[in-house]
């Protein structure tokens, strides 16, 4: 008989940046639907907005939206909007929103919440996302997790 397939609804944004999740993990008002409208504007593509569905899939952390808000963005100001969407990526990064932390912070990973599946850890990286460079910021950690790229030290010549 197959496993049933364990979901967990959590209160996060998700999008897709060349087909690598990004979840957005803040309380209200931390800037995860703002984050990610800039991404969206920058390319990504949404998954999830306010609420993500997580489940596991080939031994890997995947996002969907619920079906009740998929396609749609809130924007502050606006009101909610309908939007592009992809049904559910792979996620390779968390990204908590709040306050930064350290200047070299330690490595972090996230695990999906309240699961019986084994632990399907991601990166996980602390942003502030009112700040302009937020965006970027994930686009670098993306980029060096993928190449195994991050230093402990670096050297003055």
């Amino acid at each position: 008989m197959p496993k049933a397939k364990i979901e967990t609804n959590i209160h996060a944004s998700c999008i897709a940046l060349g087909g690598r999740g990004v979840l957005l993990l803040g309380p209200s008002g931390s800037g995860k639907s703002d984050l990610a409208l800039r991404l969206i504007d920058q390319g990504a593509k949404l998954v999830a907005d306010d609420r993500t569905i997580l489940f596991a899939r080939n031994g890997a952390l995947h996002a969907k939206a619920p079906a009740s808000i998929k396609g749609l963005l809130e924007i502050r100001g606006l009101g909610i909007v309908e939007m592009p969407v992809r049904a559910s990526v792979k996620i390779a990064l968390a990204v908590r929103l709040g306050s930064e932390g350290a200047r070299l912070p330690r490595p972090a990973l996230y695990h999906m919440p309240r699961s019986a599946t084994p632990a399907l850890p991601v990166p996980q990286i602390a942003l502030n996302a009112r700040f302009a460079s937020a965006p970027a910021k994930i686009r670098a950690a993306l980029a060096a997790h993928a190449r195994s790229a991050f230093r402990d030290t670096f050297r003055l010549k």
